[in-house]
């Protein structure tokens, strides 16, 4: 597996104890030892250094507890390790929690965008500031096909889109106006180990293991492009390191399902797995008042990312699903403290 020049300097990874942020600063911990690996988080419900235990002791990790919202707190962990680069993944980035609080979303997302901007200035010989988002600031593609190309106009239909679309532009607009390296990077939906479990997937397969209800919105008919985890941080792996400064790059597999597939997927995994008559979990599926505008479709076309910098998925959909379904069967402590944390908070 390739890796990339690397001279010795320290990067600092926002949100880098949640579900997509732990899995790139473990690879990169892993596979770049001269490189200290800043994991910058505020460890709200999302956030969970039980994610990074397995190297928490490498001696190019280390971890700062702060905030986005607070300046302060990046100044602080920018000058303690001689930081040079960022790769912002800290993010609010639960559609329905943005539809009964848009002003969180708009604080972290937006303003925590910008502290981490205007800080970037401060630093000298900066090297790059990386962000990461989400192709749902491009909108909805109709059910008959398309797909969001990185030149795709911002659409954004919900109060999380909106605050990423805003974030995705100020990024732009530092790098025209003040020069900053930056370079920019839409993912579709995400799945595998480690994710919150308010997420369709993970609250799935912890409902299909309880043998609880399995809420589906609508009639389950919205597509979703679904990225494997770790594909995802090798493809935010090439466009730190090889990405052109003021590009977007479009991180996806070009292939959608509806969510009723999912669930029903997910279904027939849970009968196999759990040893259960085949079409018994199925019987689970209830459908639930869809969410105020839910876009219909996603779908990324990668080929950009593909042509310039090598990347494709790896693991096909159905593959990654039986894994990530093995990872919560066999992970009961790390659920148990997720659930522990959302109590107390």
């Amino acid at each position: 597996m390739k890796t990339y020049p690397c001279e010795a300097h320290a990067v600092l990874v926002t949100g880098g104890a949640g579900f997509i942020g732990s899995h790139l600063v473990r690879r990169l911990v892993r596979r770049y030892p001269q490189m200290t690996v800043v994991n910058f988080d505020a460890l709200t419900y999302a956030g969970n250094l039980d994610n990074l235990r397995d190297i928490e002791n490498a001696p190019n990790y280390r971890f700062f507890h702060g905030d986005v919202n607070n300046p302060e707190d990046i100044a602080a962990a920018i000058e303690t390790y001689g930081v040079s680069a960022i790769i912002h993944l800290a993010a609010e980035s639960h559609v329905d929690r943005s539809i009964h609080d848009p002003l969180a979303f708009a604080r972290t997302n937006v303003i925590g965008t910008l502290n981490l901007l205007q800080a970037a200035r401060k630093i000298p010989d900066f090297r790059r500031f990386y962000h990461v988002s989400t192709d749902e600031v491009y909108g909805s593609l109709s059910l008959d096909g398309g797909y969001f190309y990185e030149n795709t106009p911002y659409d954004p239909r919900s109060p999380y889109s909106a605050s990423k679309a805003s974030s995705d532009h100020f990024v732009s607009a530092y790098g025209h106006t003040y020069a900053l390296p930056v370079v920019i990077s839409n993912c579709s939906n995400n799945y595998g180990p480690n994710q919150y479990p308010e997420k369709l997937i993970p609250l799935i397969i912890l409902n299909l293991r309880d043998e609880k209800p399995l809420p589906v919105y609508g009639m389950g008919i919205n597509e979703r492009d679904w990225l494997w985890v770790e594909d995802h941080a090798d493809a935010m792996e090439r466009v730190y390191f090889a990405g052109q400064n003021g590009q977007t790059y479009n991180v996806g597999t070009g292939k959608t399902l509806p969510n009723i597939e999912v669930v029903r997927t997910l279904c027939r995994l849970a009968d196999e797995k759990l040893a259960r008559p085949s079409g018994t979990s199925e019987k689970l599926i209830q459908y639930v008042t869809d969410r105020p505008g839910h876009d219909l479709r996603y779908a990324i076309m990668p080929e950009k990312i593909k042509t310039e910098l090598g990347w494709e998925p790896t693991v096909e959909f159905e593959r990654g699903l039986s894994m990530t379904f093995d990872w919560y069967l066999s992970n009961a402590e790390w659920i148990a403290g997720v659930i522990r944390r959302r109590q107390n908070q």
